[in-house]
């Protein structure tokens, strides 16, 4: 295996190649800011045009855009609390605080730094223990996805905002948006009201933009003659430098990039659902947790971290079993049988030269990110808080519109993220985090589906949840959180004052 690695460097060095990496991590990293567009639509529309080219570039393309778009849907996290991406859910909640504060040019080093650790790490995961990972993706069946769903389900719902009733009530009215559609088992419409619109489900990403990026447009529109960003305090550099950035996030991103691993080999999970475990892992651990989501860069390490470790690591159960790991793997795997190339354990001995440099190529485009992205992505779009909130205002809802409208190119999808953007707004108001409902609807459906294979399997034997290793494991990680969490809301309950003694 290792002897193949050596062999395919030479192929992945070649000059097409080199200019497919740059090429895709460029477009990667414009896709990702631009919300709306995804890295699944561009690699969709780009693959019949890479059908003449030879495969190790087309797949060079594949991996520049997939990781560029990880650290390119940070950028309007950080800088308009808008997710580029899915996975940049858990990255507005302390990167958007930081650009309130002046510190947006430090966010975005931090993002890019740990967009680039998680993918090295995912990489060098994808090369070193693909056969190994493989296997623990098979040793996974509905139950045990039905638990990790409901962990991070609770984890969110607990650890972010600082009431626990609030967080656990925006966990179920997210679950309940997810449940709207069709129901994947039974195929009956539910909460549809007779719309042929609800019948396919809310979007996920309109609900994202509209939970998160209206309100606070709203809040921009409301104080147009005070100054919303501090931008005179605005710095693009760390102290201490991109050393200071090792020295102090190392930790969080060797944790949270074996989250990302860790979740990216199991189908279907994605690396929204690494993003925030990986948030909730660092702030469960941080000493100072009551400093999350006001603008703590180790919450941007986290999420950014997890999120983007979760792309080579997807690819571990494609390339070794032809199982996808998510959308962009599948479309990998696409790619390769466009080129004649049949996925699964022969393609390691039939195209080792192919396998092996699109995993050279995942690593050298997570490398890539530094140069690209900390050196001129960082720089161009952090002049956007240079502009005055009149125009920033307007600009911003024009975005967000033909984000939504590249969707599904309907204008309905526009009065679904303006009702959710009132609904964040009102929300935010009343002090109910937004998290829990976005991770909501992501788990939800997941969750109520795996529940109900499980007993169709088991027959209704509901003790089957119980009696695999697998679910036992993550029934104790998920009991710790809840008795950490206890623990700590007792110790800061204010303790009745003393009664001065009789004379």
């Amino acid at each position: 295996m290792f002897e193949s690695l050596l062999n395919a460097l030479p192929v992945v060095l070649q000059f097409g190649s080199l200019i497919s990496l740059f090429v895709g991590t460029l477009i990667g990293i414009l896709i990702g800011a631009l919300p709306g567009l995804n890295p699944v639509m561009a690699i969709a529309l780009m693959l019949p045009l890479t059908y003449g080219f030879d495969p190790i570039i087309a797949l060079g393309l594949v991996a520049g855009i997939y990781n560029g778009s990880m650290y390119g849907g940070a950028i309007p996290a950080i800088l308009l609390n808008i997710p580029g991406t899915p996975a940049a859910i858990a990255t507005t909640f302390d990167g958007y605080p930081m650009t309130r504060k002046g510190e947006g040019g430090l966010a975005l080093k931090t993002a890019c730094w740990s967009s680039a650790i998680g993918g090295i790490v995912s990489a060098l995961a994808l090369m070193t223990l693909a056969p190994m990972l493989a296997k623990v993706t098979l040793a996974f069946g509905p139950a045990e996805y039905f638990w990790v769903a409901v962990f991070g389900l609770v984890s969110i719902a607990v650890l972010v905002g600082k009431d626990v009733s609030k967080g656990m009530l925006s966990a179920l009215l997210g679950v309940i948006i997810g449940l709207v559609g069709v129901d994947a088992i039974s195929g009956e419409e539910r909460f549809t009201f007779d719309t042929l619109y609800l019948v396919g489900g809310f979007e996920l990403l309109i609900v994202l933009i509209g939970l998160y990026a209206v309100p606070p447009v709203l809040e921009m529109a409301e104080r147009r003659n005070e100054s919303y960003f501090n931008a005179d305090s605005f710095r693009a550099k760390p102290s201490g430098g991109s050393l200071g950035l090792l020295r102090r996030h190392w930790r969080t991103w060797s944790r949270s990039s074996l989250i990302g691993v860790a979740v990216g080999i199991l189908p279907g999970a994605g690396g929204n659902l690494a993003a925030l475990l990986s948030y909730n892992e660092a702030k469960r651990k941080a000493t100072d947790s009551e400093t999350f989501g006001n603008g703590n860069p180790v919450g941007i390490a986290a999420a950014e971290s997890g999120n983007s470790a979760d792309n080579a690591a997807a690819m571990i159960p494609s390339l070794t079993l032809g199982i996808p790991g998510n959308l962009i793997a599948a479309l990998v795997l696409g790619a390769l049988m466009i080129h004649g190339l049949q996925p699964g354990p022969q393609l390691f001995t039939r195209s080792p030269d192919v396998v092996f440099g699109f995993m050279w190529q995942m690593l050298l485009t997570a490398m890539l990110l530094l140069l690209l992205g900390g050196m001129v992505a960082t720089r161009l779009f952090a002049q956007v808080l240079r502009m005055p909130s009149a125009l920033l205002v307007p600009t911003t809802l024009v975005l967000m519109a033909v984000g939504v409208y590249t969707v599904n190119g309907n204008v309905t999808d526009l009065y679904v993220m303006l009702a959710f953007g009132l609904a964040g707004y009102l929300l935010n108001r009343l002090g109910f985090p937004l998290a829990p409902v976005v991770l909501g609807v992501l788990l939800g459906p997941m969750a109520e589906q795996n529940f109900r294979l499980t007993m169709l399997i088991a027959q209704n034997d509901w003790t089957v949840l119980f009696t695999r290793p697998i679910s036992l494991g993550i029934v104790a990680l998920l009991a710790v959180v809840l008795l950490s969490q206890a623990w700590k809301t007792l110790r800061q309950r204010p303790r009745p004052a003393a009664h001065p003694g009789r004379q």
